[in-house]
């Protein structure tokens, strides 16, 4: 198969293409049934054991959440003959469903993470893809964007795998005509879906895609569960997640935050699951102060080793001077995409990459 050189984003790449070759955002609002309650408390309408979710759960009421969503160019919804890859873009701790878009700034009038997909689209280095940009806070507060070790909006990312499964990739599904369909639960369905379902974050959202997909360790507040926490930002590690790799056959994190867990935990969980992982994408800045050394380094240790054969395409990239920010971010969403739902793939071999840009 013809290899797939990891680069950095073209200049080109951040201009508009033609108008017609645009995709679109839409916001949208759905119902969710699985979220941290104002006690601390998982609200779900799913069979999930309390010890497993390391909290108390209860029967509630929906609440109503929005996300952003990227509809390539000439999406129809009318047309439900073709269909579309799907991938979920997580933000960081202080940001929200606008935080790819804004935070990346615009070139040409638009959103420079919209010219990267309109581009890569255009130039036939991807198949068309539909991309959601969610809420990661699973919480009754989900608007709130403060950074509070102790609140539970905090608590809400490291319980997203929840929504994630149980409501907002139902809804997706349901609602937009993508490739994958979470109502087919047969085995030979699971396998097809999930090799059209892509997941990737920043920071906070990069510690979302490790943890809760290769089944890392949720958090919680130091002074709730009256230990004491290894870092200085007062969260403690409770118990291992069941992990989402029975829905996602690629994973990106970039820049992942300091509470992602360590890489022989997440190379063991990627080991022991029935379903092997075609490709992990994990990059970070050699000059960031928040995630090189709390995140990336202590991630990548011996992944691959205890991940031994369930792993396939492994890239660990490390960008020169690239600090916490959108330098790094963009490239990351780049060429996971063209490794994810490129028109070319790579051999399945371990990859350590150093770019310099």
């Amino acid at each position: 198969m013809k290899s797939i050189n990891v680069m950095g984003v073209p200049d080109n790449y951040l201009r508009a293409v033609e108008k017609e070759l645009q995709g679109s955002i839409a916001e949208v609002s759905y119902h969710v049934s699985n979220y941290i309650n104002s006690s601390r408390q998982l609200v779900t309408n799913q069979k999930i054991r309390s010890k497993v979710a390391g909290r108390e759960k209860i029967a509630g009421e929906s609440i109503e959440k929005k996300c952003n969503i990227y509809l390539p160019a000439g999406y129809d919804n009318d047309n439900d003959e073709i269909r579309y890859h799907i991938m979920y873009l997580l933000h960081g701790v202080g940001g929200n469903r606008y935080e790819w878009l804004d935070g990346s700034g615009k070139t040409d009038g638009n959103y420079n993470i919209c010219n990267i997909f309109d581009n890569l689209i255009a130039n036939g280095d991807i198949e068309p893809l539909i991309i959601v940009f969610p809420e990661g806070r699973s919480s009754y507060d989900w608007t709130d964007r403060s950074f509070n070790s102790e609140g539970t909006n905090l608590l809400g990312f490291y319980y997203f795998d929840y929504e994630l499964r149980y409501d907002l990739i139902p809804f997706i599904e349901t609602q937009y005509h993508t490739y994958a369909n979470i109502n087919d639960k047969s085995p030979i369905g699971i396998t097809y879906n999930r090799l059209h379902r892509a997941i990737a974050g920043l920071s906070m959202g990069g510690m979302q895609s490790l943890n809760l997909v290769l089944g890392g360790y949720r958090c919680d507040s130091a002074v709730y569960t009256e230990t004491v926490s290894d870092w200085r930002n007062g969260l403690v590690e409770t118990v291992t997640t069941p992990g989402m790799l029975d829905l996602f056959a690629y994973v990106g994190a970039f820049s992942s935050a300091p509470t992602s867990s360590d890489g022989k935990l997440l190379g063991a969980t990627i080991a022991s699951s029935d379903y092997r992982l075609p490709l992990l994408y994990i990059t970070c800045g050699d000059a960031d102060g928040v995630a090189y050394e709390a995140g990336f380094v202590k991630t990548v240790n011996e992944l691959y080793d205890k991940a031994k054969h369930n792993l396939g395409d492994y890239y660990r990239v490390l960008m020169k001077d690239g600090q916490h920010n959108f330098y790094v971010w963009n490239n990351g969403a780049y060429n996971f995409a063209r490794l994810s739902f490129g028109n070319s793939k790579d051999n399945g071999a371990p990859y350590d990459i150093d770019i310099k840009l």
